[in-house]
């Protein structure tokens, strides 16, 4: 099997995945067992101590002009996308 090299994500990139992930979690947690008193205090952990540096960095994120945005996705995805919307 062919060795891939993923490019590495960036600090904003990174605490965005990483906040992402952890809402999904959270999220599934509270459909799942919605008065479960630790996934609550989860929650509000995120929002009191990360939640202001992840919007922080999403906003960086955002910023980012649309050529350098594809470009990332494709370095990130490992393909090329065309300018329409289409893969190459």
């Amino acid at each position: 099997m062919p060795q891939t090299t993923k490019a590495p994500l960036d600090a904003d990139e990174e605490r965005v995945t990483r906040a992402q992930r952890l809402l999904i979690q959270l999220g599934a947690a509270l459909v799942c067992q919605p008065f479960d008193t630790r996934t609550h205090d989860q929650l509000r952990a995120f929002l009191a101590e990360d939640a202001h540096d992840v919007l922080a960095s999403l906003e960086v994120l955002r910023q980012r002009p649309e050529v350098e945005l594809r470009r990332r996705v494709a370095e990130l995805a490992g393909h090329h996308l065309l300018s329409t919307g289409g893969t190459a």
